[in-house]
């Protein structure tokens, strides 16, 4: 891993420096004194503010923008090798970084650094952390991976020791990170462009399980199959978190308010504690809770600060979010849940929420995902009375899988339940003016712009 002293400053450049993380970082970067250059494809509100912060930011990338006085180049995933910019960058001859080897190597820089993984669940599990931390004064910084509400921004940059992370498996990123504390909330078959098989994805898991600290600790969930090839043979201290009352966490006397947001009482090593209320709806959120909890306990943080900062915790960006009402008295809410677990689990959350018709607008990501689990994307969409389905959001991606939202609509019939496929948003948005009523929630799902469609609704 390339080292760098945060407090001595360099120049630093970002291929790609509108993403969610990369803007973090470049934000980290800029809060202490660096230089700091980027390049994107277009304008957004990321990279309007990094440029009122200081940044410099080209648009569109070309190899033009590099700069051969540049110390640092960063770059990510979605940066393809032929990228002109980045082959140029490559021929400076200077250091070259990924996006987790930067983050990576900022995080050797704090001593409390925390990191949660898992396949879902990291941005809300994250989140709620923050939250704690930032109830309780702990001055961290935070990077997470999107909008987190309290600060307004997708990072903080404290001055504190704590450093708190969103830890994403995807191409093996977080087998760059070595933090005190590390979290692995789930582990299912994704990305399989990249792991090819779960088998892969789990040796991955057991890697970052490994990079943990000796005098750290890993909080794992104890209902992951065979959780035990994920822990073997590690050196730091392991917490198990979950529903079943074998696990050193676990919840009871679950109850749900009238919005479907859940509260529980954690029994923790044998020991009931204080009755915790959440303010977001979801029975896995009282597993994120869990999760957090236990690292947060194991950092020093009272369990005062932990109620208190759970409570207060509303939710992420796109993570259940209400959006608005229409003027028929239909509810909007937009959801980033994109793999059938995900959509599952927000489905089921839904099915507390009142209404009386649950429509949901879902955009699948990527082509290798919605190939990989038709039949399961079916069975999730089909918890909803009403399905309707955008075309495939495509992301790094060329159409040459043979697979489309149509294949998903097949399955989710089958199931006996409504579904209709759109080619654009503007037919989706033209059928539900005319069909939304008083008592329909309807939720715009997916990674990819299907938030667009109940924002055009709205503003209409």
């Amino acid at each position: 891993m390339y080292d760098f002293d945060l407090s001595e400053p360099q120049s630093v450049h970002f291929i790609g420096i509108g993403g969610i993380s990369m803007s973090g970082l470049a934000e980290i970067l800029l809060e202490r004194g660096f230089k700091v250059t980027g390049s994107d494809r277009q304008e957004s509100e990321l990279t309007k503010s990094l440029e009122a912060k200081g940044a410099c930011i080209r648009y569109p990338q070309a190899a033009e923008n590099v700069d051969p006085s540049t110390d640092i180049f960063v770059y990510t995933a979605a940066i393809h090798p032929d990228n002109p910019e980045f082959l140029a960058a490559k021929a400076s001859g200077k250091t070259m970084m990924t996006r987790a080897e930067l983050l990576g190597a900022i995080m050797k820089h704090f001593e409390e650094s925390v990191a949660i993984s898992g396949t879902h669940g990291k941005t809300s599990t994250t989140s709620m952390i923050s939250q704690v931390l930032l109830q309780e004064n702990a001055d961290p910084t935070i990077s997470v991976g999107a909008i987190f509400k309290p600060i307004h921004s997708n990072v903080r940059v404290g001055h504190s020791k704590t450093f708190v992370t969103e830890a994403c498996e995807y191409t093996d990123s977080f087998l760059s990170f070595y933090p005190k504390y590390s979290i692995i909330l789930n582990i299912d078959a994704e990305h399989l462009d990249y792991f090819k098989n779960l088998e892969n994805e789990r040796k991955s898991f057991h890697k970052f399980a490994g990079n943990t600290s000796e005098n750290g600790l890993l909080v794992v969930n104890g209902e992951i199959p065979n959780v035990k090839e994920i822990t073997d043979g590690l050196h730091c201290k392991v917490v198990t978190y979950g529903f079943a009352d074998r696990e050193d966490y676990y919840p009871v006397d679950i109850e749900y308010d009238a919005l479907g947001n859940p509260s529980f009482v954690p029994v923790a090593f044998g020991e009931r504690l204080g009755r915790i209320h959440l303010h977001v709806p979801g029975h896995h959120n009282i597993g994120n809770a869990l999760a957090a909890m236990a690292v947060l306990r194991a950092m020093g943080i009272s369990y005062e600060s932990i109620e208190e900062g759970l409570a207060a915790f509303s939710g992420a960006d796109r993570r259940f979010e209400y959006k608005g009402k229409l003027d028929n008295g239909a509810v909007i809410i937009d959801d980033y849940a994109h793999h059938p677990t995900e959509i599952t689990a927000s489905l089921q959350a839904a099915l507390h929420y009142p209404h009386k018709r649950l429509i949901v607008a879902f955009q699948p990501h990527t082509y290798t995902r919605t190939k990989a689990f038709l039949d399961d994307f079916g069975r999730a969409l089909s918890i909803a009375d009403e399905v309707l389905l955008a075309e495939i959001y495509a992301a790094r991606e060329q159409d040459i899988y043979g697979v489309s939202s149509d294949d998903i609509r097949v399955r989710v019939e089958k199931h006996g339940k409504p579904c209709h496929y759109f080619h654009t948003f503007s037919e989706m948005e033209d059928y539900l003016k005319k069909n939304l009523t008083n008592g329909d929630v309807l939720i715009t799902m997916g990674a990819g712009n299907i938030v667009n469609v109940g924002e055009d609704l709205l503003k209409k």
